[in-house]
């Protein structure tokens, strides 16, 4: 068996992410199924530079919230995002056929033939966002293994992009590595296409890849028996937190809360010590859910379920995009002050994510295939 390769933002980070474990797990699901016994993913083992000195088991001195109050509430939620952290390497060393090793800077060059790839996917997630990498050799392709053997992008972002003229520089010989390249949003797809001579097209997110009942595998039972509304922050918005007070008390549910607001213990379910399947369970179960999470949002979406995005720095771009995509604008929010939002009609929206899925499962197909047969 040959293996493809994901290269990606997942099990080496500073905070562990849903959406990081999610969308690896649903690239190599779609990967298989399009491989069909031909091929199959491997989850590679990967940890970027700028990430080899994070330890997620204490998170504090690399939080982009520098406040002292967002530091005390991380310290006061360590215990929960220590079991929180075991539930995901669980995840990650049980749910992915996975790399015998990890993979640094330093060996990454043996990891062609001690993994048995015929190529590398590097995506999803904003592995081009230099902001928070840099121009990553693993992200961008760069290692010689990689250069000279054939690599491919999905589903990659550049997150709100800011290059200096030199950065363009840099970014323009990065490009050149790769046989074909999909990015996420459209902020620079014009650019992409103008500066290199491979296919690029516009897909969407891995996590979107699958059916709904393709989670069902790894979603855990109800976690609650009462009725609940799900607060999940991926940053603390007291608007937000307003608003899902409200709305819960209007309907008499419960909050369970995702968050590292330590001190709402005193009148929420906390639960920060979610591992991936009991996430899936909160979202699946919830009776509305209120998040400024890009993946907190397509989980509701998948499960059917009201709910409202709040804006959030750095991520209303991709935000946006995908709201615009499903036909639910109107879902966003900012203050929480902008008034009722039509009854989404989900028949319609998942008419619109079938439509994309099937044009981003053609050019995963064409990235794969054309792979496949350069090993023949």
């Amino acid at each position: 068996m040959k293996f493809f390769g994901i290269i990606s933002y997942n099990i080496h980070c500073n905070f562990t992410n849903y959406g990081s474990a999610l969308q690896s797990w649903a690239m190599s699901k779609a990967i298989d199924k399009i491989g069909n016994g031909r091929w199959e993913s491997k989850l590679i083992d990967y940890c970027p530079e700028i990430l080899k000195d994070k330890d997620p088991l204490n998170p504090m001195d690399h939080m982009w919230d520098s406040n002292e109050e967002a530091r005390m509430m991380c310290e006061l939620s360590l215990p929960a995002i220590r079991i929180n952290y075991k539930k995901f390497d669980h995840f990650y060393h049980h749910e992915f056929k996975r790399s015998k090793k990890k993979y640094t800077k330093a060996n990454f060059n043996d990891v062609v033939e001690e993994e048995e790839l015929i190529g590398f996917v590097c995506g999803s997630d904003t592995i081009f966002c230099i902001d928070e990498f840099g121009f990553d050799d693993g992200f961008y392709a760069n290692y010689p293994c990689m250069k000279n053997g054939y690599s491919v992008a999905f589903a990659a972002s550049f997150g709100d992009p800011h290059f200096s003229k030199q950065d363009y520089n840099v970014l323009n010989q990065r490009l050149q590595n790769f046989k074909a390249i999909g990015l996420r949003e459209k902020a620079m797809l014009n650019y992409v296409r103008e500066h290199t001579s491979i296919p690029v097209e516009k897909v969407i997110d891995p996590t979107l890849l699958l059916e709904p009942s393709d989670y069902d595998v790894i979603t855990d039972n109800r976690q609650e028996n009462d009725k609940y509304l799900l607060l999940y922050a991926r940053r603390y918005n007291k608007a937000m937190e307003d608003y899902a007070v409200k709305l819960a008390e209007q309907n008499g549910w419960k909050i369970i809360e995702i968050s590292l607001r330590a001190v709402n213990s005193q009148k929420h379910k906390m639960f920060y010590e979610a591992g991936v399947q009991e996430f899936l369970s909160l979202v699946k179960y919830a009776e509305c859910v209120i998040t400024n999470s890009y993946h907190g949002m397509i989980f509701s979406v998948q499960f059917k379920k009201p709910f409202y995005v709040f804006s959030r720095e750095q991520c209303d771009t991709k935000i946006e995009e995908l709201l615009e995509l499903f036909g639910i604008k109107d879902r966003l929010l900012v203050t929480g002050d902008e008034g009722t939002a039509n009854e989404i009609d989900y028949s319609d929206v998942h008419a619109r994510i079938a439509q994309a899925r099937s044009k981003a499962l053609e050019f995963m197909n064409y990235e794969l295939e054309n792979g496949y047969q350069g090993e023949q």
